[in-house]
């Protein structure tokens, strides 16, 4: 199988500082893959240069094999088919779960068509499925503000699937969460992953242990190692960048 997104010899410096030093990763269609290590390995700077935020200054980002995105705007890539989900919820407060989910429906089709654009059968039922799918029908005509933190999260996921994406880019999607709003949302992910693969940035192993299907270790702005998390727990490498805390990291 063809990978869906890969990172070939990627490289980030700011002001001097190495922050990404050459790193080479793929990731298959519908597949989950957690990317991990200590604060400052890089994990972040790769997502933002995957979506756009950072440039990278040397490397190609191939998506679908065929085109490398490296220099592309944020917009260019997100209309290609790869969403971008940040640590803090970006949500419409003021708007309701429906309104949030209606405005991210027609962002795709341009400022014009968002102004003019009026709802269709097929959008209704879209939304809708999207509720169902993100728990939150009860909630639709709720002001997104009042919803708990992790309702906002799964919104915030559903507003970026309403785009159709082919890879959606997750950072510490359970930050903050209970237990029961972890499990859901790692069971969400999954789901997620039948029509489109997730890459995934966590700092929480035990979330990782129950939901990964595939780790990437980084350090130091490179791949250290990558496999399964079983795999992973069993590297000298990794139990030697988690300063021998091996249960505590792994």
């Amino acid at each position: 199988m063809q990978p869906i997104l890969s990172c070939r010899d990627v490289r980030v410096s700011f002001n001097g500082f190495q922050a990404l030093q050459g790193v080479n990763l793929d990731v298959l269609p519908q597949e989950v893959r957690f990317l991990i290590g200590p604060n400052g390995a890089g994990k972040t700077t790769l997502l933002d240069v995957v979506c756009g935020k950072t440039k990278a200054s040397d490397g190609e980002v191939l998506y679908r094999q065929t085109e490398n995105i490296r220099k592309l705007q944020e917009h260019e890539i997100v209309h290609l088919g790869i969403t971008r989900k940040f640590q803090a919820p970006s949500i419409f407060a003021n708007l309701t779960v429906w309104e949030n989910l209606e405005l991210s429906l027609k962002q795709k089709r341009g400022l014009w068509s968002v102004m003019r654009a009026k709802m269709t059968g097929e959008d209704k039922g879209k939304m809708e499925a999207m509720l169902l799918r993100i728990g939150l029908m009860e909630q639709r005509h709720n002001l997104a503000g009042m919803l708990a933190h992790g309702q906002k999260q799964w919104l915030e996921i559903g507003m970026q699937l309403m785009q159709n994406p082919e890879i959606l880019l997750l950072d510490e999607p359970i930050a903050g969460m209970s237990e029961t709003e972890r499990h859901k949302t790692g069971e969400l992910i999954h789901e997620i992953s039948e029509t489109c693969s997730v890459l995934i940035v966590e700092h929480d192993m035990e979330f990782v242990r129950n939901f990964s299907k595939q780790v990437t270790v980084m350090h130091e702005g490179k791949v250290l190692c990558e496999g399964t998390m079983s795999e992973i727990q069993q590297n000298e490498q990794v139990a030697e960048v988690y300063l021998g805390r091996r249960e505590s990291a792994c």
